[in-house]
């Protein structure tokens, strides 16, 4: 599992060079700057989608475990 700051590194080299590419196509069109962009994009929320699953996961515990906590309140619920 990685950590909080490897994922921002990562997330802030990403963000870096997608905003190369975009000098670049501002300057120039040629289409595959373009679909660079989209693949960079694509991986950028990945990664964000990781980082907000991992700060869930720090803040609140293990989606398993709360699941397995709401599921036993459920069953309390219904016994009472």
């Amino acid at each position: 599992m990685r950590t909080l700051d490897a994922i921002h590194k990562e997330i802030d080299i990403l963000s870096e060079e997608r905003s190369e590419l975009w000098h670049r196509l501002s300057a120039e069109y040629q289409p595959g700057i373009r679909e660079e962009i989209r693949a960079l994009d694509d991986k950028l929320d990945g990664l964000w989608d990781e980082h907000r699953a991992l700060r869930a996961r720090v803040r609140f515990g293990d989606r398993e475990a709360i699941v397995a906590r709401a599921r036993v309140e459920e069953r309390l619920e219904r016994a009472a």
